[in-house]
């Protein structure tokens, strides 16, 4: 949720859409991204980009659409806002030229919002649902094309906010994780119930609190987090325990006085929180990432659509990854630092105390 408290081929590629890493330039003009980027080919990642991107919200975002545009059989979606034309009118033109095409779109907090989504892809044969209301929310943010390669977002697909939020994705080919996925899909498109497997690295909600917990559990250095939301008393108790420790904890979030408490907590501790704030700031944190001993080998990351709140981690239909590829930590690791380096009156961002 935006603004309110509340490449490729071969395992597992992260989006960032930031910077020049962007490995499309237009629509159909592909370049390798640069081999300082590529993670070790046994990791499966293999590459880097970063919303919001310099190239402007278009280009940013070209990744993501020439993905959806290189489906041959299939596009299945799963997501929490859709308020996209480029991404709909995609979605229309694959379905006309035979690809099959499902959607499933919140509906228990963003119907208003997804409706005029939901109402212009069914009218371009997209079979589209809502999702089972039996999840709080659904607040998954996933597209798998041809049923071999699944991109997990922490965007929404909102374009009105594509250059001012900071997102992260992940393109994924790991063959167990994108079964794993295209399951869980087919349970949800019907509201069936289903126990998701993990795959090889995949993270999922309801039920995501313990895995979420060892990352910050095995920081024994560094702890670098990016989030929206943070209420989960277990998740806010294990930061400000890992500042206890000695680790060196460094928050960056957007300014929610709901949150106070949480960040009380994790200040007393000896933690860091850099908070931007929400309307006169540039930049917009959405990402949901934890950074544990970046540059060590007791390195990993998470990054996907759950949020440091109880409902995220227990309530809602959510999916994300946890890595220990030094490449993809490295690069999510620059774009946080930068993020909590940046804060000052100049940019609308200050220290939490």
């Amino acid at each position: 949720m935006r603004r309110t408290a509340l490449a490729r081929r071969s395992g597992l590629f992260v989006v960032a859409v930031a910077a020049a890493l962007a490995f499309v330039t237009g629509a159909g003009a592909v370049e390798p991204e640069p081999a300082a980027h590529r993670p070790s080919a046994s990791s499966g990642l293999v590459g880097l980009i970063v919303e919001p991107s310099k190239l402007g919200s278009a280009a940013g975002m070209q990744p993501v659409y020439a993905f959806v545009l290189s489906a041959r059989k299939s596009v299945d979606m799963t997501m929490y806002e859709l308020a996209d034309p480029t991404m709909e009118a995609d979605l229309i033109a694959d379905r006309r030229r035979g690809v099959e095409v499902r959607v499933i779109l919140d509906t228990n907090r963003e119907r208003s919002r997804n409706l005029s989504a939901f109402e212009s892809l069914t009218a371009g044969g997209v079979k589209v649902v809502w999702a089972d209301t039996d999840y709080e929310a659904t607040h998954q943010k996933t597209i798998t094309v041809d049923g071999t390669e699944s991109l997990i977002l922490t965007a929404n697909l909102t374009s009105e906010y594509y250059t001012t939020t900071r997102d992260f994705g992940v393109f994924d080919t790991d063959a167990a994780d994108v079964s794993a996925i295209e399951a869980v899909f087919d349970a949800d498109f019907a509201h069936r119930p289903i126990t998701p497997s993990n795959g090889a690295d995949l993270v999922w909600s309801p039920g995501s609190e313990t895995q979420m917990l060892t990352v910050i559990d095995g920081a024994r250095h560094t702890l670098s987090i990016e989030n929206e939301e943070m209420d989960d008393s277990a998740i806010t108790n294990a930061i400000a325990a890992a500042a206890e420790r000695g680790v060196k904890v460094e928050v960056t979030m957007t300014t929610d006085s709901s949150l106070d408490s949480d960040f009380d907590a994790i200040v007393r501790a000896g933690g860091h929180v850099h908070l931007y704030e929400d309307e006169s700031s540039e930049l917009y944190i959405h990402a949901k990432t934890t950074i544990a001993d970046a540059g060590l080998s007791t390195q990993r990351v998470y990054v996907g659509s759950i949020n440091f709140s109880s409902a995220s981690t227990e309530r809602n239909r959510e999916l994300g990854i946890i890595t220990t590829d030094p490449t993809i930590i490295e690069e999510i690791d620059r774009v946080v630092t930068d993020d909590y380096s940046n804060c000052s009156a100049a940019t609308a961002c200050e220290e939490y105390s």
